[in-house]
């Protein structure tokens, strides 16, 4: 059995950790797929190694879930071969969220005790801590150490621009530049859920305290904030409470929708945001809907909430999508075929956090199944993840999806117009109507017009011709299927 050498209290060097770790890859490596290896073993960093317990970084929750479902077995006998039989594993998950990370054991020894046994198959969690000090903390020095609870993954470099962010982002890079110092104060960033708000926040917070514009920032979301007061009532800490936030130079506050109905919440940020505001301290907020909208807040405050910038974020727009797609492809060091690329961004619209979600399924799937990532393997996993519960496909989504694609008004395809750029849409979206939906001949002519059913006929066999003699013809048509199968995405 090939050992590694080993006191039982001693903590192994870099040399010896990076040395172990490296032969368990070149055995994992030899029994499995390329792909599989390069998406589930190569992100894994090997962090700490006392004796024969190593302990590996996984990116996520969701990265350490499918590593311990889908290839326990051979990383334990793996960990086994080169360390012993008494050899442990322990993971740390990465954090996504700026939570500490979590010690998890892969697997727990037969020989151990069934008291210890209990200790390492459930992860010991850190205590929640305050985000504020106890009081004791605030009579031994006037401003207690503010944690920022930023997460350092979420920059601007990585951050894609596109028409639908442009100015909520350049808003936040002047004020990451210049906390404090420009009229975008408090600064509102709001728009739909998966958009890339939270990550434009954290970048905000991280340039600037990189480039030392701000010493003490802070991130926190609505539902902590109001936690920490009510946790700061019970406890008869609220002057520390106060206090604390009322001395914080960027104040950074996500989700500012959550506060609706707690009134003495809002009493305590009202007085909390004047503070800051009159000192010239930074505020940064985000929400769900422009600040006039938010139901359930005291006017005073979204009084407050619009006297500065208010900046929104769009869906991401075709090209955005294919960018962040190749960004968190590259980041990943995994290659898509453009074909694939451009299906995924052409079929997931609503949001970042979706597409990324998808991608994620498509590479595992690819990985699971060892399967090549094609435009067909796409198709199924996106037809799970994206549309399990689409509604029957009818003409009126087919029209709108093919105006879409050409960029026109819908109303032209009804019209008269003989322009070659209408008839051609016009006929397309017949063929499709007669493809994918029940509708009578005639019934998809008063779709279009009050035409008549020999016009659709005469445009599915123009369509059905042309596909067969023009390929970025078939290309366009076989998109906007998707497109249409996929309910409109």
């Amino acid at each position: 059995m090939d050992l590694f050498p080993a006191s039982s209290d001693v903590a192994g060097s870099s040399d010896d950790l990076q040395r172990v770790w490296q032969r368990c890859l070149a055995k994992i490596q030899s029994q499995v797929t390329s792909l599989g290896f390069k998406t589930w073993f190569q992100p894994i960093i090997p962090v700490k190694l006392v004796a024969k317990e190593i302990t590996v970084q996984v990116p996520s929750q969701f990265f350490y879930d499918w590593v311990d479902q889908h290839y326990n077995s051979l990383i334990r006998e793996t960990i086994t071969s080169v360390l012993g039989d008494d050899a442990r594993l322990y993971y740390s998950i990465a954090s996504e969220d700026s939570e500490p990370a979590v010690d998890t054991p892969l697997d727990v020894p037969q020989s151990m005790q069934s008291s210890d046994a209990l200790r390492y198959a459930q992860p010991t969690l850190p205590q929640p801590q305050p985000l504020f000090p106890p009081r004791a903390a605030f009579r031994q020095t006037e401003q207690p150490i503010a944690q920022s609870n930023l997460n350092p993954r979420y920059t601007f470099e990585n951050f894609i621009k596109g028409d639908g962010n442009q100015l909520a982002r350049a808003a936040a890079l002047a004020v990451g530049n210049n906390p404090g110092g420009t009229s975008f104060n408090p600064l509102v960033i709001y728009g739909g859920t998966g958009l890339g708000k939270t990550h434009l926040m954290h970048a905000l917070g991280n340039h600037a305290i990189g480039l030392r514009k701000a010493k003490r920032v802070v991130y926190v979301s609505s539902e902590k904030f109001t936690i920490e007061f009510v946790e700061a009532i019970q406890s008869d800490r609220v002057n520390a409470f106060s206090s604390f936030y009322r001395s914080i130079d960027l104040l950074i506050v996500d989700d500012i929708q959550f506060f609706s109905g707690k009134e003495k919440t809002q009493d305590n940020f009202f007085h909390t945001f004047n503070t800051l505001y009159q000192l010239g301290k930074q505020i940064v907020l985000s929400s769900d809907v422009p600040p006039k909208e938010l139901k359930g807040l005291d006017e005073r405050l979204i009084s407050r909430f619009q006297s500065g910038l208010t900046a929104d974020v769009q869906p991401p727009d075709l090209e955005t999508r294919i960018a962040i797609l190749r960004k968190k492809s590259e980041d990943n060091s995994f290659e898509l075929a453009q074909d694939v690329v451009d299906f995924i961004a052409s079929n997931v619209t609503s949001n970042i956090r979706e597409l990324e979600g998808c991608l994620i399924s498509l590479i595992a799937r690819a990985s699971l199944d060892n399967r090549e990532i094609t435009v067909d393997l796409a198709r199924e996993v996106l037809r799970m993840v994206v549309n399990e519960s689409k509604s029957p496909i009818n003409i009126d989504q087919i029209q709108r999806t093919v105006c879409e694609f050409y960029d026109m008004p819908e109303d032209l395809l009804r019209a008269k117009t003989r322009k070659q750029e209408v008839v051609n849409a016009r006929q397309v979206a017949m063929y499709l109507s007669k493809e994918l939906t029940n509708s009578s001949l005639k019934t998809i002519g008063l779709h279009f017009g009050g035409r008549d059913h020999s016009t659709v006929i005469h445009s599915c066999q123009a369509v059905q011709d042309r596909l067969k003699s023009d390929s970025v013809f078939k290309q366009n048509v076989d998109q906007l299927r998707r497109r249409v199968e996929l309910g409109g995405r």
